[in-house]
């Protein structure tokens, strides 16, 4: 697929998402065929993606895939290795080590031998090659793309610098997709933000009527029940409502509880 056919195309696996989930999942379907289109052979694929303060997301072309980037968090893998150096992480059989690429946990002697472990799983399920490309991203994110195979050979002859160069063009596409998901994540924390708030102000709204007090007292009283019970105020403030009103309520935002 020319270069840009392929921008395009990854462009229109973040639109056509609604979560930054979804797109991995897409794109790690894009990248088995690609890696399959410049080896001639079979491929699976897995995508990891960190960002801040929040757990790893990973994706994978199918339950395989996924299953060995699940392995890699227990025993380390060829994904944590590339993130680990920025460089590119090779596992088979090491002939296609170039520029940037570093072979690790390559049969015949492993350079790497704590990926022994990932080596002899990936073998199980029929894989004996792997390359993992690091991925650089922009608000604390960074991301690997992983290429698995079963032929030991498959990253040979210029097949690593090709999906090394599809890497670096989805990175493109995952940039927009973590900004993207960034915003949307903004605006439900601010929005669930709001809608406790608006719950705790009509709380604390019953407990003025019914106690002939003011807002700083009856906040206060509130914020003592969660304390001594040890549960969130929100949820203090919802029992409170869902006593003085037999149905669900409304917030302003329209949420009926």
């Amino acid at each position: 697929m020319p270069g840009a056919r392929l921008s395009e195309h990854l462009q229109d696996l973040v639109l056509e998402n609604a979560s930054v989930d979804e797109f991995l999942q897409e794109l790690s379907g894009a990248i088995a065929e690609f890696g399959a289109a410049a080896a001639g052979c079979a491929m699976h694929s897995s995508v990891r993606l960190i960002r801040n303060r929040q757990p790893a997301v990973l994706a994978g072309s199918d339950p395989a895939a996924l299953a060995l980037e699940q392995f890699q968090d227990r025993a380390g893998g060829p994904a944590l290795a590339a993130l680990a150096t920025g460089r590119a992480a090779l596992l088979g059989s090491g002939t296609a080590v170039g520029t940037g690429v570093t072979a690790v946990g390559a049969t015949g002697g492993s350079p790497e031998p704590r990926l022994d472990r990932y080596r002899r799983t990936a073998a199980r399920w029929g894989i004996r090659s792997a390359l993992s490309v690091p991925v650089a991203l922009d608000q604390g994110a960074e991301a690997a793309l992983t290429y698995l195979a079963a032929d030991p050979d498959a990253f040979d002859g210029g097949v690593a610098a090709s999906c090394e160069a599809f890497a670096a063009t989805a990175g493109k596409s995952m940039r927009l997709a973590v900004r993207l998901g960034s915003v949307q994540e903004l605006n439900e924390d601010l929005l669930q933000a709001m809608k406790s708030r608006t719950t705790i102000n009509l709380a604390s709204g019953i407990l003025m009527a019914q106690s002939r007090c003011s807002q700083a007292e009856a906040f206060a009283l509130l914020s003592k029940v969660s304390n001594n019970r040890n549960i969130k105020l929100r949820l203090v403030a919802e029992e409170i409502l869902h006593k003085f009103e037999s149905g669900p309520y409304t917030t302003d935002f329209g949420t009926r509880a």
